[in-house]
């Protein structure tokens, strides 16, 4: 057994991720320790499924009240589904890992975060994701990584690096910062009113904050990491795609282009079927349906191009509107007549919380 281990002080806490103790049989694995909250994270990365046009990527996160030293009782004694909270910490996860695996991977690949403990202080959502990127680091998958998250609050005006649940209550702003080492990759969280320059600032801090994370996971790399699999993209017609770029390219951005969007998805759609049909003709089974495939990818990347270079180059989105303008917001309250609250009399209340008990 070789057990390895890095640690620092996040935010006036001791933080430690550790490896080869748990789950060796795993691509990569390792626990993270902030406080006396522990998450286990591993990934696993296999073959290729046949027939497969997207990366299979799943992401889990695991809870169960052991973790917090409980245990079900009651009418149910088993744990149940997984709570709003366990799927969106594993969506959050997902968003951040999935840019960084390389264009064309689709070896299915798998990451369970399990909560070991929970102390109530810590929430386990960052500590998973800080863990994901380090078994994903340490393994021999494909990874564009590593990548660390914090929380950034702001309590009585002052930005807190990772603050504890109990000041996340009067916090006016929970953002959660996910990077690598040159950018932002996701954010996530809410805002009580703050200012843009209280935003920024907040990013910016936590862009900094997760820097010696970073360190850690490459560090660990450095003592227990494995070489990476070899990974060549799948091969693309360059030939078909300029084919279709100079005979469809000007009519799908003219498509595109169309301020009402009922109408500029049927001509997209119509030039899709138009560039399927000219290039397809005189194919028949298996041969007809992998130029199919092909064709697709050629004009969903030639699509996304258009859309990203009129944004960037100039400033110009599909509908009209310009980059910084948004949609008229308007809201409306009291439309529908029986969602008003209504008082129950005590008996009406206790049957209604039994009910919801069982």
């Amino acid at each position: 057994m070789n057990v390895q281990n890095v640690s620092i002080t996040l935010a006036g806490r001791p933080l430690t991720i550790e490896t080869g103790k748990l789950a060796e049989q795993a691509d990569g694995a390792g626990t993270v320790r902030y406080g006396d909250t522990i998450v286990l994270s591993t990934a696993v990365s296999g073959g290729i499924r046949e027939g497969l046009d997207f990366f299979p990527l799943t992401v889990e996160y695991e809870e169960r009240m052991y973790a917090a030293g409980k245990i079900p009782g009651g009418f149910i004694k088993r744990e149940g589904r997984p709570t709003e909270m366990a799927v969106l910490a594993a969506r959050m996860t997902d968003r951040t890992i999935r840019p960084l695996f390389p264009k064309g991977y689709k070896n299915e690949t798998q990451v369970i975060n399990t909560v070991l403990s929970a102390d109530q202080v810590n929430d386990p959502d960052i500590v998973a994701l800080l863990g994901t990127s380090t078994a994903l680091t340490i393994s021999d998958i494909p990874f564009a990584g590593p990548v660390a998250a914090v929380r950034i609050g702001l309590i009585d005006g002052e930005l807190v690096v990772n603050p504890t649940e109990a000041q996340l209550v009067d916090s006016a702003l929970d953002l959660v910062v996910a990077g690598t080492a040159d950018a932002i990759a996701m954010v996530e969280g809410f805002a009580d009113q703050i200012s843009e320059e209280q935003l920024l600032a907040a990013l910016e801090l936590a862009h900094r904050e997760i820097q010696p994370l970073l360190r850690l996971q490459h560090e660990l790399r450095e003592r227990v990491g494995r070489p990476k699999r070899e990974f060549t993209p799948p091969p693309t017609d360059e030939e078909l795609a300029a084919q279709v770029r100079q005979l469809f390219g000007d009519r799908l951005q003219d498509a595109i282009y169309n301020p009402a969007k009922a109408s500029r998805l049927a001509a997209v759609d119509a030039v899709k079927q138009e560039l399927l049909a000219r290039f397809t003709e005189g194919l028949e089974g298996g041969e007809k349906a992998a130029r199919a495939k092909a064709l697709n990818g050629i004009f969903e990347k030639m699509e996304s191009t258009i859309v990203r270079e009129g944004i960037l180059h100039r400033g110009e989105r599909p509908d009209g509107r310009d980059p910084r303008e948004i949609r008229p917001i308007w809201c409306e309250v009291g439309v529908l007549p029986q969602t008003e609250p209504i008082e129950l009399d005590p008996l009406e209340e206790r049957v209604s919380e039994t009910r919801r008990r069982v």
